[in-house]
């Protein structure tokens, strides 16, 4: 019965293995600065992040109320990861700051940079309606007056901006 349940016990944990989230780093040998940077993500980084490039599957703060971003689904500027990096996030809440530093630093900025957004799909934009395109439609009420018709007024001698506006707003009042 003994053999049975260590044999049991060794098949359970062969499949809960795989199941801790380790790939490979698939970043290519060649770009040296960010593949060092997605080793060193992966290190440091892979407990709360997700990232296809460095092979990592975040899941370390499920339980908490701030999850660590997805940066496959996110694009990161590198002066962006730099500042995350620096000082705990954006938000400062979970974070840990310089959980990496100096050169390691700016290798996971770079990698980040240049491997983040890989799954971001752009939402369909509107498209342009003809009318608004000849300007029909979209006449925006002129509560204060124009740039044009205040320099027309001012160089007649007329009344400036500021009275303007202060003579619209009279005459709306209750």
């Amino acid at each position: 019965m003994r053999p049975l349940c260590v044999l049991i016990a060794i098949a359970s944990s062969a499949l809960l293995l795989p199941a801790c989230g380790s790939e490979a780093v698939s970043v290519p040998e060649s770009d040296a600065v960010a593949y060092e940077g997605a080793e060193i993500f992966s290190t440091h980084c892979a407990g709360c992040h997700t990232i296809s490039a460095a092979g990592t599957q975040g899941s370390a703060n499920r339980a908490l109320r701030v999850q660590g971003p997805n940066f496959d689904q996110r694009t990161e500027s590198y002066d962006e990861a730099l500042y995350a990096i620096h000082n705990g996030g954006f938000s400062g809440a979970i974070m840990p700051q310089n959980i990496v530093a100096g050169e390691d630093a700016t290798k996971v900025a770079k990698f980040l940079e240049a491997y983040s957004g890989t799954d971001v799909i752009d939402p369909p934009r509107p498209t342009s309606n003809p009318q608004d395109e000849q300007g029909a439609g979209t006449a925006v009420p002129d509560v204060v007056g124009n740039a044009e018709s205040s320099a027309e007024d001012t160089s007649a001698g007329s009344d400036t901006g500021q009275d303007q506006l202060q003579q619209s707003t009279s005459t709306t009042s209750p």
